[in-house]
């Protein structure tokens, strides 16, 4: 926006969004508000830093309750997309978007030289004056403006009809053409671990349709330690009652384990944890930490196995949160994970002839991204609380999977009211909720939220979708 078309508008705008932010309008409806006129809180505003817009931006995100609180009117309560101006010089960050003191939104600043425009999902304003909070969060970055622009209808989606995997069993396509049936219309419930899901059953009378469950204890470097798996026998007694099935790997590194105080064995999946440089060993098919590699893929396909013997399709999420890097298998970038990636679908499919498993990507970034012909789905980790819809990484998926793969909220910390799904369109094909301190806490899921999000007609539960196998 022009300095001057700025200044002339300064003071006809100023009234109508309060005097603590300064509005410009543009002819598509779109609203740009200066950070440095907003309401700041342990924040400061500088101009150090070159390109930025109006007269300054906004910096100090030091500590975790430093913010910016803009004040946004709308002529009536209407979906807006929402973009960031922000400069994240000090390396990937991410901030959390609270509206009018409700749920919090997770937005990802990747690391940049300069100020650029980041698409921070979608605001639901209310007609009249809203509150718009920048939370600190990861903290360290520069806020320049935020622009609002209503938002257009979706477009209907183009799901793929098939799975990448040709030789995919009858079971495994019957569960994939049922998913697409209700994508876009209802919502699976789903949460981590099957005492977990019993216990929801306990408190609000409806049972979960999906489980999740971890293959963490058949890493070979934890059996050689005396653990005993279970989650194969969970899934199967969840199977068994009509439900479906998700499984996740955290992959303890097959050698290289500290054993410290501060790093046991059993972190072993935490880059922190283990010497173990996944980049080093996919750098060659003949050393022996890609062997140990292998060695570990098989001992899974042992478990997968006895799910396809048992007729269990699974949606199969491995090498889940890479991105992050907080993970050994992410801690060398994109590259080396992808890689691991490639080589776990071709011995899982092709070696092993697991034709049971429906496969989920799990990560928000296209850089990360392995390829349309081995992601049959594209999915998410959202941990924010509020119980909000979680538009942000929803919009980063559809972007992702050109709206052909279905989206899931594969593992969240607080289950998404209905009401906010179907107002911001985000149509979560399921949600996952993680287990101990995250379902058990008021603090992220009170009992009212929980009996609101299983008894909503657009959320799917055990006894709604019993006959999906037929």
């Amino acid at each position: 926006m022009a300095r001057l078309l700025d200044i002339v508008l300064r003071a006809t705008l100023a009234l109508a969004v309060g005097a603590n932010a300064r509005a410009c309008q543009v002819n598509n409806g779109s609203k740009t508000y200066e950070a440095e006129d907003a309401v700041l809180t342990g924040t400061n505003v500088d101009t150090a830093q070159s390109g930025f817009t109006g007269t300054g931006y906004v910096t100090g995100f030091d500590e975790g309750t430093d913010k910016i609180t803009f004040t946004i009117n709308s002529d009536t309560t209407k979906l807006y997309d929402l973009v960031i101006r922000a400069g994240a010089i000090y390396g990937d960050k991410r901030t959390s978007v609270i509206l009018n003191g409700g749920a919090s939104s997770e937005v990802y600043f990747p690391s940049s030289t300069a100020f650029a425009d980041i698409p921070a999902g979608q605001v639901l304003l209310n007609a009249g004056a809203n509150k718009l909070d920048i939370v600190s969060n990861w903290g360290w970055y520069l806020i320049d403006s935020i622009t609002v622009t209503p938002s257009a209808a979706r477009a209907a989606h183009n799901i793929n009809t098939a799975l990448v995997n040709p030789s995919a069993n009858s079971i495994t396509k019957t569960l994939y053409t049922y998913l697409r049936s209700i994508y876009g219309k209802k919502i699976l419930s789903g949460q981590q671990e099957l005492s977990y899901a019993n216990w929801i059953a306990t408190q609000t009378g409806k049972t979960p349709a999906i489980v999740a469950v971890d293959l963490i204890d058949y890493s070979p470097s934890r059996v050689e330690r005396g653990t005993v798996g279970t989650s194969v026998e969970e899934a199967i007694t969840h199977h068994t009652r009509g439900g479906m099935v998700s499984v996740l790997w955290h992959w303890n590194a097959p050698t290289g384990l500290y054993d410290t105080e501060e790093n046991k064995w059993w972190s072993g999946f935490y880059t922190r944890a283990t010497d173990f440089d996944v980049s080093a060993a996919l750098s060659s098919t003949t050393n022996a930490n890609y062997t140990l590699l292998v060695r570990d893929i098989d001992a899974i396909a042992v478990q997968l196995k006895r799910l396809q013997a048992e007729g269990v399709p699974v949606l199969w999420r491995p090498l889940h949160e890479a991105e992050g890097g907080w993970f050994w298998w992410g801690a060398k970038g994109p590259e080396p994970a992808k890689k691991l990636y490639a080589l776990l679908y071709d011995r899982l499919t092709n070696y092993h002839g697991l034709n049971n498993l429906i496969w989920v990507w799990n990560s928000v970034l296209p850089e990360w991204y392995p390829g349309d012909d081995a992601v049959d789905i594209v999915s998410a980790d959202v941990y924010a609380q509020g119980n909000g819809p979680m538009s942000t990484q929803y919009n980063q998926l559809i972007e992702l999977g050109k709206d052909k793969k279905m989206i899931a909220a594969a593992e969240v910390g607080a289950a998404p009211l209905p009401d906010l799904l179907e107002a911001y369109q985000a149509h979560w094909l399921w949600f996952a909720v993680w287990g101990d301190s995250f379902i058990n806490n008021q603090d992220w899921n009170s009992l009212e939220t929980l009996k609101k999000v299983y008894t909503s007609d657009y959320v799917l539960t055990l006894d709604e979708i019993q006959g999906w196998q037929s």
